[in-house]
């Protein structure tokens, strides 16, 4: 018989359970500043002490993590190369990976990370909210997800918007709708910054070890990271241009919901998503070439 301690996500909705773990309020916050303390110092010592690590462009980022317009989120978003691309991409020396009120929250695989109560606690600590694959823009816990970006705070949510690992070297594969739809569905349009790296896929490649990840990162390999500038989408002329569009389209509906306040129909929502994933694409791939020079 399972232990309850390991019975599987997909029997118990741990990830939902378990969202007070994942409030600043739990235990007066101290679980999670332990996490954070932990954790930071781990991804300090595999980027500046274990490997070289050089970031271009890193003050951006610190500096819109650190200050924004009240109340204006800030999604980042990055390939995907390692199941450790975070919390390493956050360890370069400036960054204040330690600190658990900056810390951004993560749209993280619930397969991978919410397997069981142990795990599901410790990256709850760890601001990760789970996401199914395969479940969809409208599952529940990417409303978990605008809400963070509707709490008023200055908070940051990274995304990962190509969907899983990949360690070839190849352009930006097509991105998923999910990164564009909370763009679209946020209360205050969020500043969005695209990020790009490459080395992490060699700090943990996913078959070195006898076919399998190493049970440590690797040592001694170097580590790029390319900050981008903020990408501006002008979101009201967007959804006029979608709604336009939409008159004309005509596809087999899979019963999405109209989006309010701004009552987009289903066309109009993927124009505007594929609008939006494609622009962020074209941007990420030009750092990626960037980041090959670098």
């Amino acid at each position: 018989m399972d232990s309850p301690l390991f019975t599987a996500a997909s029997d118990f909705d741990m990830g939902r359970k378990m969202e007070w773990a994942g409030r600043s309020s739990h235990l007066g916050g101290i679980p999670r500043k332990l996490v954070f303390i932990a954790v930071g110092a781990f991804a300090k010592v595999v980027d500046t002490l274990l490997n070289s690590t050089s970031v271009h462009n890193a003050e951006t980022l610190i500096r819109l993590v650190h200050s924004r317009p009240p109340g204006v989120p800030l999604i980042t978003v990055s390939n995907h190369m390692s199941t450790l691309d975070d919390p390493l991409m956050w360890g370069f020396k400036e960054f204040p990976s330690a600190d658990a009120k900056l810390a951004r929250w993560v749209l993280a695989a619930e397969d991978i990370c919410f397997k069981n109560v142990v795990l599901t606690y410790f990256f709850r600590l760890g601001k990760c909210i789970p996401i199914r694959r395969g479940a969809g823009i409208y599952q529940e816990h990417m409303n978990e997800a605008l809400d963070r970006l509707s709490d008023g705070a200055w908070e940051q949510l990274h995304t990962f918007p190509e969907g899983k690992v990949s360690q070839e070297d190849k352009p930006i594969r097509r991105l998923k709708w999910g990164t564009a739809s909370l763009i679209e569905r946020a209360p205050v349009t969020p500043i969005v910054l695209p990020i790009v790296h490459h080395g992490f896929e060699k700090v943990m490649p996913e078959k070195s070890f006898f076919g399998r990840r190493p049970p440590f990162p690797l040592c001694n390999k170097d580590i790029k990271i390319v900050v981008g500038e903020p990408i501006d989408f002008d979101l009201p002329k967007l959804r006029q241009m979608a709604m336009s569009v939409s008159r004309d389209m005509s596809f087999r509906s899979s019963g999405w919901p109209m989006t309010s306040p701004h009552g987009l129909d289903e066309p109009a929502q993927r124009w505007l998503y594929t609008t939006i994933s494609d622009r962020i694409r074209a941007i990420m791939e030009h750092l990626r070439c960037l980041a090959i020079q670098f």
